[in-house]
């Protein structure tokens, strides 16, 4: 009976690992296809890891300025925009720009995330959608300062 007891329980740990391991897999796919699709100006990534229902919004310093401007609301068609806009003009960053996925909690159906990319941080909200990832909200503040 102890046999079969610590037989199940093992089992049920390995699933539970496995399910653990899966979604953040799933979390960190939606995030770096979020930043190579700015990236690189690639819609489709951003159309496989965006709500429709998008909201992101975030704060900019100006060089040579002491504080920071709330920027508009980007929605998610704006966010496919803005994605088009990069491909047409080829205005990639460089390839050493930071792409940085730091996952800061996972439940079973909702995550938060910290990004770090060329233009500063963001902090993501994401929900799970069947099997999928997806961000939800954006929150995020820039440039990029050195630490």
């Amino acid at each position: 009976m102890k046999r079969s007891i610590t037989m199940l329980l093992c089992v049920l740990a390995f699933s539970l690992s496995q399910a653990q391991t899966s979604n953040k897999a799933g979390v960190e796919k939606a995030c770096m296809n979020y930043l190579e699709g700015f990236y690189e100006g690639d819609e489709a990534k951003l159309k496989a890891s965006l709500q429709p229902s998008l909201n992101k919004f975030g704060f900019w310093k100006d060089k040579g300025k002491d504080s920071y401007r709330q920027v508009n609301h980007m929605s998610f068609e704006a966010a496919l925009a803005f994605a088009k806009n990069v491909k047409e003009k080829k205005e990639f960053p460089a390839a050493d720009a930071p792409k940085k996925v730091e996952v800061l909690d996972i439940s079973n159906t909702i995550a938060s995330v910290k990004v770090t990319a060329w233009w500063g941080i963001d902090y993501m909200l994401l929900s799970k959608r069947g099997d999928k990832w997806m961000i939800e909200q954006v929150i995020w503040e820039g440039p990029l300062e050195k630490q």
